[in-house]
């Protein structure tokens, strides 16, 4: 995404329309100029790449355009690594260690760091060149890193990042967002309801499956204090809006008036025709390495239970839930599970409300020992959910013993 010095739009009236450039001819020999350049600079340091880009903008009054389109390469297509010998701030007081045992002359410097080189050489089992201990000194200085990597865009994927960013970027002040989803493919709404749990957005959930659903949000200046960080959650949310099929979106923002500098109210609009495209893949998302984590052990598990995660919308009023896994027996039982890892008070509240109105008797409540309940107002007495607390990670035996315990007891009954 742009950061806010790069976004562009313009008013019309209480409308704000964020730029977009045309995927033609001029735009995209900007873009093929930017691309080939950040492949020409490999191997060479950020300090070097920055030089290039701002002789490559010239004095065109275009120049904010290309600095967008490489914000968007340099973090979203590239890899800068620390390149040193040793960790740089290790390496300095090597080298001030032996600098100190000498006189400070000029004529010293070149033979202290071969000298530490030829001690690094020893140590580290590998060659060590005096030029790679002075280039490693301040390596970790952001100029001084390296651009080992770069996956290089076609000039038309760039455009469409570029102007899917400028839309995203209109999301950093917006105090309230209503989306509706209008009737798709059931599995549209699941990955959409997916991503507003990843970004851990405040959303409230109305409608179901057969008629489509109206989600609204809280935007970051809708806080008590406005959250960059929240901000950056929603815009997020953008790409993954993408892909469900039939749509729109209203916004309303906080934009500061530059010359009054006071607060206006401006709108924003937006719906499934607007053109852009989408760099999310269409695959299903963990919610967290925490729920990434027990689906690979589980399969290690070997149990006759099988973890799915294509799980149904569970309807509740006014809203939908949906657990994070489904396990199933092959004698045709089965388990919803639900991960509760997020620490946000209201979040907490409205989940456990969520899992009450349920009425599911067959869903497990993985709840995470860190988490302050009683502070966000949560009895853990008063769920009708199986509860298992864990502490860093989620045990899949835990899991098993639940589910094992349970069919002990329907057994018996």
């Amino acid at each position: 995404m742009l950061p806010s010095d790069l976004l562009i739009s313009r008013q019309n009236g209480e409308e704000i329309t964020p730029k977009r450039l045309g995927i033609g001819q001029k735009y995209g020999a900007i873009a093929t100029d930017l691309i080939n350049l950040f492949q020409q600079m490999q191997g060479k340091t950020q300090g070097e790449l920055n030089r290039q880009l701002q002789e490559l903008e010239g004095e065109d009054t275009d120049y904010r355009i290309k600095r967008g389109l490489a914000h968007i390469l340099k973090s979203s297509f590239s890899t800068f690594e620390v390149v040193s010998p040793l960790e740089p701030q290790l390496l300095r007081q090597r080298v001030f260690a032996l600098s100190a045992q000498a006189a400070p002359l000029p004529q010293t410097a070149q033979a202290t760091l071969t000298k530490l080189a030829d001690h690094l050489t020893q140590e580290l089992d590998r060659e060590v060149l005096p030029d790679q201990i002075g280039a490693g000194l301040y390596a970790d200085l952001a100029e001084n890193r390296i651009l080992t990597q770069f996956e290089a865009p076609t000039s038309e994927a760039l455009l469409h990042r570029y102007n899917l960013s400028q839309v995203q970027g209109i999301f950093y002040k917006a105090s309230h967002i209503i989306i509706t989803a209008h009737r798709n493919d059931p599995g549209e709404y699941k990955l959409l309801f997916r991503y507003l749990k990843l970004f851990g957005l405040m959303a409230y959930i109305e409608g179901d499956a057969d008629h489509g659903f109206t989600i609204t949000i809280d935007g970051p200046t809708s806080l008590f204090k406005p959250s960059t960080r929240y901000g950056l959650d929603i815009a997020k949310l953008i790409p993954a809006l993408l892909h469900v099929t039939k749509w729109s979106l209203t916004a309303e923002l906080q934009i500061r008036d530059s010359y009054t500098n006071t607060k206006k109210t401006r709108r924003f609009s937006l719906n499934s025709d607007c053109g852009l495209v989408t760099h999310y893949p269409p695959g299903k998302p963990y919610d967290s390495m925490l729920e990434e984590s027990f689906a690979d052990r589980w399969d290690a598990l070997k149990s006759e239970w099988t973890l799915e995660r294509e799980v149904d919308l569970i309807p509740i009023p006014g809203s939908v839930m949906i657990p994070d896994f489904r396990l199933v027996h092959p004698d045709g039982r089965d388990f919803l599970l639900e991960i509760v890892g997020y620490w946000r008070p209201e979040y907490l509240r409205k989940k456990f409300s969520q899992v009450r109105q349920s009425e599911r008797d067959n869903l497990i409540l993985a709840i995470s020992e860190r988490l302050n309940l009683e502070k966000a107002g949560v009895k853990v007495s008063e769920t009708p959910a199986k509860v298992i607390w864990f502490k860093d990670k989620l045990s899949p035996k835990a899991v098993l013993t639940v589910l094992q315990a349970s069919s002990e007891r329907n057994n018996t009954d």
